[in-house]
């Protein structure tokens, strides 16, 4: 299981605003201090093991922080809606489009994903997967 997932960034501002603009509408609570950002979700009732946390840092070793060449972080949107309007949110927020928001051709017929590069330049992407919504083929 993921504990948890960190990204670093060399301009907390406007990391903060960027990841601002999204992660409050999927559940995300933020603590803020000096290590950060902290991003979590709260345990819900039953619920034994929390959800991962995402946390953006400035870098342990003071070299500029860089994105990872094939490392994104995906986080679920309840529905293609939100996929868009998050998505719309992040860009201005100051990310950068890497992928509308759509239907690709390589995953299943309900996968609904943008993708953006947050200011720093690590890759996100925003999906819905939910078979009750129409889908790519219909």
């Amino acid at each position: 299981m993921i504990a948890y997932v960190t990204v670093g960034a060399d301009d907390m501002d406007r990391a903060k605003r960027f990841y601002a603009a999204f992660l409050p509408e999927l559940g995300y609570g933020l603590k803020e201090g000096a290590e950060g950002l902290s991003w979590a979700l709260p345990l819900q009732k039953g619920q034994s093991v929390a959800l991962p946390d995402f946390y953006v840092k400035p870098t342990f070793d003071g070299r500029p922080a860089s994105a990872g060449n094939g490392t994104m972080i995906a986080f679920e949107a309840r529905n293609q809606q939100q996929v868009r309007d998050l998505h719309s949110a992040a860009l201005s927020a100051g990310g950068f489009n890497e992928g509308q928001p759509g239907f690709r051709d390589s995953y299943g017929p309900y996968f609904y994903v943008g993708y953006l590069r947050d200011p720093q330049g690590n890759k996100i992407a925003l999906f819905s997967n939910d078979e009750n919504e129409p889908g790519r083929d219909d």
